[in-house]
């Protein structure tokens, strides 16, 4: 039995494995099923607006509170009226006064889709008649502003904010007085970051010492992210935490359903992860935090939140309590500066520790190029360059095994009917030539691991998403529109299996056939960074044994 073409067709067959595992989650028009992005945020009806659910003081710090309706006669203002909108070089935000909830965040510099096809700022967080999807915050407990009877009505000084042009920060503050307490809920933004402070600032003019729980979380619908299909792919979409026993831990919505998620832990963090963009409360990495996951019963509403160590202010003295909030791109130097393996929401998978390099290479090579088509051929090219050690191995091992061919047919002519003395005659073929029949296909599989890696590299980062590369490929994180780059990487499948003899199982060769045409249809959906990382690699493949063969015939024409 040739093992080397078995072993060498196990690993395409692999390969071509993930490739449909990837594929069966695809969508024929992901566009088509997702609500269209509003260009105005639609206010809700009081009767929509959230409260807390009754719950004795000593358990606020153990579980985050339950949203109910508020009744309509608790809301005396127009709710228009309570939006503050801020804005800076990188989002828009929109607050709600009732509460000081976040209830819309726009990015700015990032597109619904190509700004030529009329792109706009991608909305990443909203609260609409058909989506909910919003940051909440607010004080529980003993002193807490939100309770039963409804939350607190903060004040501001202006319903607009903007960063002046000689202004590097811009803090927005929400006050409010409660029986000689002075509560200042203050944001804080950065001119072009995405990491939104926020903070209380308690003056305690009372003569009663005060006392509360800071609690912060993303309240969410199961609706499809507002985004255009990236190439027919749809990835990990559902909430994230460090928790104490794992640093990244991954519950979809059905988990959540499914049951509670309960977790403690010292800092911490917890997050709303979709593709390319992601939402996360970072509380205070020196004090113990309670997390939770859980979904409302009978809502099609997810809570995804902390509650702090509880706030003790003194009468006559002043406190102050703060944590983050990030809501934007899946940046993971900012991540992996805000917290504690925060930037692991990049989710690489299980080859995470080779992909992390993969995509600093590629940065790298960026910077200096200044484009990531050019930069997915270099890196490409510098792996190739690295395991040529492996590669060549591989090649030369096929070329004496094809050397073989002759002797091989023979043996097979002689002994086909005595399966036991030609597995003999074989090895000692192999024995007397110093030929491994698993010889090509092992460094092969040796590969394996740093190529899928490189593929999770392209399909998370951000960086690439309507990226240009040159002539039509207008966007890396798109599929070819005119499939040109599909079908020469299946035309490089087909020229590499030309430069190799095919398997004399008539089972394996029909096998090797298809290959190229399968891979041909399924890269027609993907990404087309992936496809021109797939046909550079099958470039340099055929490159680097071509070259290997004229080495091997060389040698062979000095022997003689």
């Amino acid at each position: 039995m040739d093992w080397k073409k078995s072993l060498n067709i196990a690993a395409i067959g692999f390969v071509a494995w993930l490739l449909i595992i990837e594929w069966s989650n695809f969508q024929d028009d992901v566009a088509s099923q997702i609500p269209q992005q509003e260009s105005e945020l639609t206010i809700p009806q009081p009767s929509q607006l959230p409260t807390l659910e009754t719950q004795q003081v000593n358990q606020f710090s153990d579980e985050l509170p339950l949203l109910i309706d508020t009744p309509a006669a608790v809301v005396e203002t127009r709710v228009d009226a309570r939006l503050v909108t801020v804005t800076t070089d990188a989002v828009e935000v929109t607050i709600d006064t009732l509460g000081g909830d976040i209830v819309q965040v726009k990015l700015l510099k990032h597109l619904t889709k190509m700004s030529e096809d009329g792109g706009e700022p991608f909305t990443l967080l909203t609260r609409s008649s058909k989506n909910e999807y919003i940051a909440q915050s607010g004080l529980i407990g003993k002193n807490g502003t939100d309770t039963r009877e409804g939350r607190g009505a903060y004040s501001t000084s202006a319903s607009q904010f903007s960063l002046e042009p000689n202004q590097s920060a811009l803090n927005v503050d929400l006050t409010l007085n409660q029986n000689g307490v002075r509560l200042v809920k203050r944001f804080s933004f950065s001119r072009s970051g995405y990491v939104i402070g926020v903070s209380y600032l308690i003056n305690n003019s009372g003569y009663e010492p005060w006392e509360a729980t800071f609690y912060g979380q993303i309240k969410r619908d199961s609706h499809e992210p507002l985004v255009e299909s990236s190439g027919g792919i749809q990835p990990y979409l559902g909430a994230a935490l460090r928790e104490a026993d794992k640093n990244f831990a991954k519950h979809d919505f059905s988990d959540i359903q499914d049951e509670t998620v309960k977790s403690s832990i010292e800092g911490g963090w917890v997050a709303m992860v979709q593709h390319y963009f992601v939402s996360a409360w970072i509380p205070p990495g020196d004090q113990k935090n309670n997390f939770s996951l859980r979904k409302l019963s009978g809502q099609d509403v997810y809570l995804m939140g902390f509650t702090g160590e509880k706030i003790n202010v003194a009468s006559g003295s002043y406190g102050e309590y703060m944590a983050q909030f990030y809501v934007g791109p899946k940046d993971q130097a900012k991540l992996e500066e805000l917290a504690e393996y925060l930037d692991l929401t990049v989710d690489y998978g299980f080859l995470w520790m080779l992909a992390k390099p993969i995509f600093a290479a590629m940065k790298f090579i960026h910077e200096v190029v200044g484009n990531w088509g050019w930069s997915i051929i270099l890196l490409t090219i510098g792996i190739k360059i690295l395991l040529y050690p492996l590669s060549a191995a591989s090649l030369r091992s096929m070329a004496k095994m094809r050397s073989l061919q002759p002797k091989m047919e023979r043996l097979k002519e002689t002994y086909g009917d005595d399966r036991q003395k030609m597995s003999q005659e074989l090895m000692g073929l192999y024995k007397k030539e110093k030929v491994n029949p698993a010889g090509g296909c092992f460094p092969m599989l040796l590969q394996m691991p740093v190529f899928l890696a490189l593929y999770w590299v392209l399909l998370e980062s951000v960086e690439i998403r309507h990226s240009p590369w040159i002539f039509w490929i207008d966007d890396l994180s798109a599929k070819d529109p005119y499939f040109i780059l599909p079908l020469v990487m299946g035309a490089s499948m087909l020229l590499m299996q030309k430069l190799q003899p095919m398997p004399t199982d008539p089972t394996q060769a029909m096998v090797m056939k298809i290959m190229p045409i399968a891979f041909t249809f399924f890269f027609m959906i993907f990404p087309s960074g992936l496809v021109l990382y797939w046909t550079v690699n099958n470039l340099l493949s055929m490159f680097q044994q071509w070259y290997v063969n004229r080495q091997l015939a060389s040698a062979s024409a000095v022997k003689k």
